[in-house]
């Protein structure tokens, strides 16, 4: 009789952890609260899956920042490439766009993960609905479930519970409490691809919604090419994503309002418009209508002198009060540390349990870092705990 390996949490992580498992012989169970699996990917593929970047490894490992020489090897093992062989051998053809973005062709995550799950139930997993982990007693896994309270004693575990943003979707971090009583050392959680909050004036009410094109943005070390949002809150957008991590640890916001000019070519352009209303000085310029607002209203009064003008339009400083909280965030930063698991994802201080996916303390911006990370971790850890058992 095959022996029994749990993993707890449906998302991409674990269901990569899954088909480890169970390519290597074990009989594979999976606990899922929700009553589907992979509720944020779905969630995700409304507006396209995004499942990889194709681009050369220091490219891509740069994204992860601090996390990214010991996800280095991890990524290594399952990065671009690989990600795009696992979808198409999954019957679900990919195209990588002029960015490097890689999608399905279909553009959603429904059919990628229909034929994902049928792949795993081939494998003979289970899936367990509505099965809620509340901790562990001894050796046995605790579990909320619809027929009650349920105890099993698998080896191994691998833990997929996702980081703690998007609580709605399952994603709500109550992991970390029963990690914490288990001596596990965790980094606090942090919002991470989140929209900007600032307190607009009641002047902007009529720009919200709009888009704010060819910028560039920067904040601290970070700068970038995109485009930002004005919201009721703030400023959201994929444009600010990257440059979470420096928002949110107080730096700067600024704007590059003309990316393409030089600041003596925006001052030359600004001294033909000289001696007229700032707005209409703006307008002239080339700003439009939102660009023109933002101006007023986080930098009036504007400076007359073109030089200075020139100079302000080309870092733009925003005011702003941090991220959006943890909960509207696309990510989270934060959760299990490094130091807390060995080289295969295993909890130094729960032996035999794994971890995997957004649960260990890495962040990345959007644009298919997210999801790489998670299939990469995920298989890694699935095929730790496999423990050299060899396939079936």
């Amino acid at each position: 009789m095959a022996a029994e390996a749990w993993v707890i949490g449906a998302g991409p992580a674990g269901l990569m952890a899954a088909g480890e498992l169970a390519r290597a012989g074990y009989a594979v169970h999976i606990a899922e609260a929700m009553p589907s699996p992979a509720r944020k990917l779905l969630m995700a593929g409304k507006s396209g899956l995004n499942i990889t970047k194709d681009e050369p490894s220091a490219a891509l490992l740069a994204q992860y920042g601090g996390a990214a020489d010991w996800l280095a090897p991890i990524l290594a093992g399952f990065g671009p490439q690989e990600v795009k062989a696992w979808a198409e051998a999954l019957g679900q053809p990919v195209y990588t766009g002029s960015s490097g973005r890689v999608f399905p062709l279909v553009h959603k995550a429904s059919p990628l993960l229909r034929a994902w799950l049928a792949e795993l139930e081939g494998l003979g997993v289970q899936m367990h609905r509505r099965w809620r982990w509340t901790g562990f007693a001894g050796a046995d896994l605790c579990f909320e479930t619809p027929e009650g309270a349920v105890q099993v004693t698998p080896a191994p575990v691998v833990l997929a519970l996702g980081g703690a943003s998007w609580s709605r979707l399952g994603s709500d971090g109550s992991w970390a409490a029963i990690l914490e009583r288990e001596g596990v050392e965790l980094a606090p959680f942090a919002p991470s691809n989140a929209g900007l909050l600032i307190g607009w004036s009641a002047f902007m009410e009529k720009h919200f919604g709009a888009a704010l094109k060819g910028l560039r943005l920067s904040a601290g070390d970070i700068a970038l090419r995109g485009e930002a949002v004005i919201s009721a809150r703030g400023l959201e957008g994929g444009g600010l994503y990257p440059l979470t991590p420096a928002l949110r640890a107080g730096a700067v916001l600024r704007l590059d309002l003309f990316p393409d000019l030089t600041e003596a070519a925006l001052a030359a352009r600004l001294a033909k418009t000289a001696g007229g209303s700032a707005a209409n000085r703006l307008r002239k310029a080339g700003l439009d209508a939102a660009k023109q607002a933002l101006v007023m209203e986080v930098a009036r009064p504007l400076p007359a002198e073109p030089a200075a003008l020139a100079a302000l339009l080309k870092h733009l400083p925003v005011p702003h009060q941090g991220p959006r909280p943890l909960d509207e965030a696309i990510s989270t930063a934060g959760g299990v540390t490094r130091a807390a698991v060995d080289d295969g994802l295993q909890l130094r201080a729960r032996p035999g349990v794994f971890v995997a996916g957004e649960m260990l303390d890495w962040e990345a911006p959007t644009g298919g870092y997210l999801l790489t990370a998670c299939l990469a971790t995920g298989r890694h850890a699935g095929r730790a705990a496999a423990g050299g058992k060899a396939p079936l």
